[in-house]
């Protein structure tokens, strides 16, 4: 039996979760993830640290995203648990937003280096910064 369009959108309304939460889950689910990332592949995250960027870095790149694990992990559990989400996606929207603009610096610098990544970020902060207007509105 097939469903219509539209009995199929009533079915999907009553079947999903809202939007705030599904939002929440897949950034706190991100951040878990490249946090453990971090933890176990260091190196793989520490090539988007720059020749210019390195010296402002108090520690080598390798070390810095060990360091950066795991709060990331605590701030997507946090998410995840529905605790302190204003908090965590305050956390996680400055993160991105500066990031990306890091990303951006860097591709028009060098000639779309990680503009991939810079591109994926950008949804990426715009999640979190959906994820905090939800939460301060709540």
């Amino acid at each position: 039996m097939s469903l219509s369009p539209s009995r199929l959108r009533t079915r999907l309304a009553t079947l999903l979760p809202p939007a705030p939460t599904l939002a929440r889950a897949g950034l706190g689910a991100m951040l878990v993830v490249a946090g453990v990332h971090k933890l176990l592949a260091p190196e793989a995250w520490a090539v988007y640290v720059v020749d210019w960027l390195a010296p402002w870095l108090v520690v080598s790149p390798r070390l810095f995203m060990l360091l950066n694990g795991p709060p990331e992990i605590a701030v997507g559990l946090g998410l995840l648990a529905d605790r302190f989400v204003a908090v965590g996606a305050t956390i996680a929207a400055v993160s991105l937003t500066v990031t990306t603009g890091y990303l951006a610096i860097v591709a028009l610098t060098r000639g779309g280096l990680f503009a991939d990544v810079m591109i994926r970020d950008i949804a990426l902060a715009g999640l979190a910064w959906a994820v905090l207007a939800d939460a301060v509105r709540s």
